[in-house]
């Protein structure tokens, strides 16, 4: 069955996919990909693309191996060569009538909600405009707590940002194995339904030499897709017209099913994990009627033991359980300090209410 009900996807390029293996970029990859990506919209589909690469085009153009801090090499490497990365994708979608634009992010655009909306507005009107969003991490000021984990994590948080359809993960590999990538009788799993099946023994924690992902961080944005109601699929992009077959229903890769659809502000708050200004801890039973799936539910006073930090209405607060096991997060309704004297009282209004509530799966 053609894969044509995909209306919106995100793609995200990985670098083992972008570049050779002395780390420089693969022009012929790139351009066929972007052949596909076209191919794709010419069939309706709204593409956004988050890439990596520019590390990889900054050494075709300067020698850094004498700079020995780490973190200032990549800053370097990232700065010179995000120019040069936008101009080859530039070049490759130009004779194809393709405008793109570049989007640079950090961690830290995603944390305030109005600044979260904000960029959802400039993809939306991107998008309305059918020009193709080209998004990267920025390395150049992306340290430390303002880091994403690597580019699939990016690639899931703009994923749900614009409620995507599809988040589409092109890596080296053909997809998640049952077994170990280097013993040749391991076979790709075809499906992933984390409702019904666990796939911790099948997840190798080794990354690629290039990048700074790994099977392990994809599995967790696919298992946080699948939560929000999105599919991920994970496919070999080092190989020719892999998106041609994903698209023709041929079966590559490995897909993982999606559990149900959440609201705008339910996916924010999902994606607001470290972000969160206080924590909260329930007792036994609220945990209980938190995690029931038979009726939807509000955080009240009553059920919660403890509150500990600071916050404000409208702050990001974990939710943590009698053995301090984590729940989920959501929206305070109001601050620290009007909650902490409603802890344990009944007849009070929500400290989160439902439709900002956010339980993990």
């Amino acid at each position: 069955m053609k894969k044509d009900l995909y209306k919106k996807i995100v793609i995200k390029i990985g670098t083992s996919v972008l570049t050779s293996e002395a780390g420089l970029l693969n022009h012929e990859v790139i351009a066929k990909i972007v052949a596909q990506i076209v191919h794709l919209k010419k069939k309706g589909s709204t593409v956004v693309l988050i890439t990596s690469g520019a590390v990889g085009a900054g050494k075709t153009i300067i020698d850094a191996s004498k700079i020995t801090d780490k973190v200032i090499r990549r800053q370097i490497l990232a700065s010179v060569g995000q120019i040069p990365l936008m101009n080859i994708y530039i070049n490759f979608f130009q004779p194809h009538a393709c405008t793109c634009a570049q989007v640079l992010a950090t961690k830290e655009d995603f944390r305030d909600r109005t600044h979260y909306l904000n960029m959802k507005n400039c993809f939306d009107a991107l998008l309305h405009e059918n020009i193709i969003p080209i998004i990267n991490e920025n390395d150049v000021i992306s340290i430390d707590e303002l880091m994403f984990s690597d580019n699939d994590e990016l690639a899931g948080l703009v994923a749900s940002m614009i409620n995507a359809d599809a988040l589409i993960i092109l890596t080296n590999v053909d997809g998640l194995l049952n077994g170990d990538p280097s013993n040749k009788n391991s076979r790709v799993i075809p499906s992933v339904n984390f409702a019904t099946m666990d796939i911790e023994k099948f997840i190798m924690p080794t990354v690629s030499s290039s990048g700074r992902g790994g099977m392990r961080t994809k599995c967790d944005v696919a298992k946080k897709m699948s939560s929000l109601g999105i599919t991920t699929h994970i496919i070999n992009g080092a190989k020719a017209n892999t998106l041609f077959d994903l698209f023709e229903g041929k079966k590559i890769g490995t897909v993982f099913i999606p559990q149900k659809t959440l609201s705008g502000v339910k996916r924010w708050v999902a994606q607001s994990e470290g972000n969160e200004k206080g924590t909260i801890y329930v007792n036994e039973c609220a945990s209980k009627l938190l995690r029931s799936q038979e009726q939807a539910k509000s955080l009240l006073p009553i059920g919660i033991m403890r509150i500990e930090g600071e916050f404000k209405r409208g702050d990001i607060l974990k939710i943590k359980g009698p053995l301090e096991e984590n729940i989920g997060r959501g929206m305070a309704e109001y601050s620290a300090e009007t909650a902490k004297k409603c802890v344990g009282k009944n007849r009070v209004r929500p400290i989160i209410k439902y439709e900002y509530l956010y339980i993990e799966p």
